[in-house]
């Protein structure tokens, strides 16, 4: 292929930008001007001209969970999400309509329900989705919806049943069973709680991890995705959303590329455990796993297991993140690790990352309050003391409220922080009710962060939001929330050029592949996305409507509109 006539953003250390490039047997072989590429055009070349259209290296989402978003969106589940659901009524007609199309007694489950958004929840806080609001459209159909974070789930009085959840059951280390005021379970399910329900769902089989792989796999070609960090596979995973987040859909993901299926490149953390582990328990789980490395047989390139995740707190919506300060109400969550006080599980969090630092795994945690990240950070550096591994590239996934010590501390030891633009997008006014609005407009420091010298990676974390990388790129710059459309913290706003690197090479050095993908110069692979227009002139406002018409994975097209 041969594209000329359009902006060619390379993303190389000056952004600088060429009209032409070429690509050969799957590596890029020239960048300039139709002059440079013009000796490469043969019989057999595909000759694209871009009449002006931006060419970018393909992005990487490098935080989303792709068989987890596959099953989050139809028809594998009912649509919850913002703005097909726009009330807690809306809601429950939704679950109305699955009812009558599903056989007697199956699960009906939904995906993206978020509070922000519920009419009812907005005009009084205190009004929470419960059980009641959807027994009268299900009676006998269990019901289970998980919010749009991923935190808490709602369910009804059959599945509450069905799974011996009543006032007296106690709530799992690390969850909560939200009860109303007479200690009656209201439905609904945060952290590990979520378990309860979870657990006594049947697993997905392995055709119904294939589809929902191969469905999001579709819509990530469409986007322009060309790789992705499946964030959390493993034996801790084997209970989040029937299994998708579990060891048997690495499985999937690698006979898809046995098969020639897998249209994206795919880095993987392991999940050894899930939430409210303790040291001993991760330690055991962690020799159980493979080495990192392993199952790269094939092509490490197209498919790698990078290190583990660790879950060190919760999401401030719950109040579970751990935080300096009082949330408005009270209470500065805590660690969600084993411990019965702050300092017992600040020692569990320490134990937990040396453990797999030791064991030569990258470390991605995820946590969102300041203290957390001033605890996990201090801990990264304490077990860099230590060297099993030349370059270990740990780092924050989320960093809502990460601070000047966390900065400090993971830009002195070449780390990073994975964050997430499309979620700021999302909850940006909602968090002013929990936090206030001084640290609501500071979550997700971009620039303090790369002021700092931070790795800076950006994801979707899907099906939490849309894995589309032109909203993050426009939120990056802009800072304005989805609901009012006001500016959240102006001051942390980022130039167009950082937040296109943050969705490439930046994500790029996150895979420890920096040197052969994540921008484009001649001799790394031709991973690339064509956007309709000049993105670097565009209106940042415009850019979330701008069509992405072509996708190149390693040469072969995955997606292809120029040719319609």
């Amino acid at each position: 292929m041969v594209f000329v006539g359009g902006q060619v953003v390379t993303v190389d250390a000056e952004f600088s930008v060429a009209s032409a490039l070429a690509v050969t047997g799957g590596i890029i072989s020239a960048v300039g001007g139709r002059e440079d590429v013009a000796p490469l055009i043969g019989p057999a070349t595909r000759l694209i001209d871009l009449r002006g259209a931006t060419l970018l290296p393909g992005i990487n989402d490098s935080h989303l969970h792709g068989c987890a978003f596959g099953m989050a969106t139809p028809p594998l589940s009912v649509d919850l999400s913002h703005p097909t659901v726009s009330s807690i009524t809306d809601a429950a007609e939704a679950v109305r309509v699955a009812v009558g199309r599903a056989p007697e007694g199956q699960w009906i489950t939904g995906h993206g329900w978020d509070t922000g958004y519920l009419a009812e929840c907005v005009a009084d806080p205190a009004r929470q989705p419960a059980r009641h609001d959807l027994d009268a459209v299900s009676p006998d159909h269990p019901v289970v919806l998980y919010s749009f974070s991923g935190h808490a789930t709602w369910v009804n009085s059959k599945a509450l049943e069905l799974i011996g959840v009543d006032r007296d059951t106690p709530a799992p280390p690390g969850g909560a069973i939200v009860v109303d005021g007479a200690g009656e379970p209201t439905g609904l399910l945060h952290e590990g709680a979520q378990a309860l329900v979870q657990n006594a769902l049947p697993p997905l089989s392995v055709q119904e991890r294939t589809e929902a792989v191969r469905s999001a796999l579709a819509e990530f070609a469409r986007l322009g995705i060309t790789s992705y960090t499946e964030p959390g596979l493993g034996p801790g995973g084997d209970g989040i959303m029937r299994g998708a987040l579990g060891a048997r859909t690495l499985e999937v993901y690698r006979r898809l590329l046995a098969d020639g299926e897998l249209t994206a490149r795919l880095g993987v953390l392991l999940l050894p455990t899930g939430m409210a582990s303790t040291a001993e328990e991760f330690a055991e789980a962690l020799a159980a796993l493979a080495a990192p490395g392993d199952g790269e047989d094939a092509d490490p390139r197209r498919l790698a297991i990078h290190g583990v995740k660790i879950f060190a707190d919760g999401i401030v919506p719950n109040k579970t993140s751990w935080m300096h300060e009082p949330y408005v109400g009270g209470g500065c969550g805590s660690l969600c690790v084993g411990g019965e006080s702050d300092d017992e599980r600040t020692a569990e969090i320490d134990a937990i990352i040396r453990h797999a630092h030791a064991a030569g795994y990258q470390l991605g945690v995820h946590v969102t309050g300041d203290r957390a990240c001033d605890t996990v950070t201090d801990a990264f550096a304490a077990a860099l003391t230590e060297r099993p591994r030349p370059d270990a590239r740990h780092y924050v996934i989320h960093g809502d409220f990460l601070t000047a010590h966390s900065m400090k501390v993971l830009a002195e030891h070449d780390l990073g922080v994975n964050m997430n633009p499309t979620i700021k997008w999302t909850v940006a006014d909602m968090e002013e009710e929990f936090v206030g609005a001084h640290r609501a407009a500071y979550a997700w420091p971009y620039r303090d962060a790369l002021d700092a010298g931070v790795h800076v990676a950006s994801g979707s974390d899907a099906p939490v939001t849309h894995p589309d990388w032109r909203q993050g790129v426009a939120t990056m710059v802009l800072r304005e929330s989805k609901a009012a459309g006001r500016v959240s913290g102006p001051e942390q706003r980022i130039t167009l050029a950082e937040a296109i690197r943050t969705y490439t090479i930046d994500a790029a050095w996150q895979d420890f592949a920096e040197d052969w993908k994540g921008s484009l110069e001649p001799g790394k692979v031709a991973d690339l996305c064509v956007l309709e227009g000049d993105l670097l002139t565009a209106d940042p406002h415009d850019i979330p409507a701008m069509p992405v018409l072509l996708t190149v994975l390693d040469g072969q097209v995955v997606h292809d509109t120029l040719r319609d």
